[in-house]
């Protein structure tokens, strides 16, 4: 092994979901490229593996990403891992993966579990055809922009969320999409795992007096050919949502536009 990264995927929780393929490359790999390397020195020590590990995250991917590389270019091989599931999907592994492309360096696949397919898999929601959507921003405005971007959007729509936010976001998805069913799978793989079928309302309700823990899939079902359109007044309201969050009327004007029947210049001037 020299000269090339392996991505190897990790337990999501589980510690015996791991392959005994990600076991041997670890265990022959120069150095580890870990998001945490407190947790990932747990995984390495109960499998009785001993290696240099270096932390790579999302504030010093920039930097640690220039020395992983020169490393590997100079015959090194390295594994990424992250602190559970498949490196580089919604994961700052993404931009050590670019950067190894881009130098000529070889990628490997050690492919392990990843949480959205594992929670798409026992949802019980519709997967014949799904638009992964990863986390929302913590901007007011990027959030409110990636949402309304969705609301026409047919396909199963997933999303990862963390304990703490859960509670706003479906505010904000019940506020943006309407009532529609959804599927929270939490705590995949471990002794608590748990899939809630409900609605959107009921969710948002129950979520305000419950404080969940472990990290979070959420699966909603797409717009139904069935579902009602929007009326004028509906898709200016949404339209101020979005001015609201930091938009322009123009953009705000431009963006219903595109989800509704109606047209920028009427929904322009009724925002004037």
């Amino acid at each position: 092994m020299n000269g090339k990264l392996y991505v190897v995927g990790t337990p999501i929780g589980n510690l015996g979901d791991i392959s005994p393929r990600a076991v041997e490359t670890l265990e022959k790999v120069d150095f580890i490229a870990a998001e945490d390397t407190r947790v990932t020195l747990k995984l390495l020590n109960h499998f009785g593996i001993k290696k240099e590990m270096v932390s790579y995250f999302e504030h010093n991917k920039r930097e640690r990403g220039e020395v992983i590389t020169s490393r590997i270019l100079a015959g090194e091989s390295c594994a990424i891992v992250t602190d559970a599931g498949m490196p580089a999907i919604s994961d700052p592994g993404e931009d050590l993966v670019l950067m190894c492309h881009e130098l000529g360096i070889q990628v490997e696949s050690v492919p392990g579990p990843t949480a959205f397919a594992t929670a798409l898999a026992i949802s019980g929601m519709n997967t014949g055809r799904f638009t992964f959507e990863g986390f929302l921003s913590v901007s007011k405005k990027s959030r409110t922009e990636h949402l309304e971007e969705l609301v026409g959007e047919r396909r199963t729509m997933v999303f990862y969320e963390a304990p703490h936010k859960l509670s706003r976001t479906l505010d904000d998805m019940l506020n943006c999409f309407g009532d529609r069913n959804i599927a929270i799978v939490r705590e995949i793989t471990k002794v608590h795992e748990e899939v809630i079928r409900t609605t959107l309302a009921e969710a948002s309700a129950r979520y305000h007096e419950e404080k969940p823990k472990g990290e979070i899939v959420l699966i909603i079902e797409g717009k139904k050919d069935t579902e009602t359109e929007i009326t004028f007044d509906e898709a200016v309201k949404k339209a101020r949502n979005l001015i609201d969050g930091g938009m322009s009327i123009n953009n705000a004007a431009k963006e219903l536009a595109k989800v509704t029947a109606f047209k920028k210049g009427d929904i322009y001037k009724a925002l004037l």
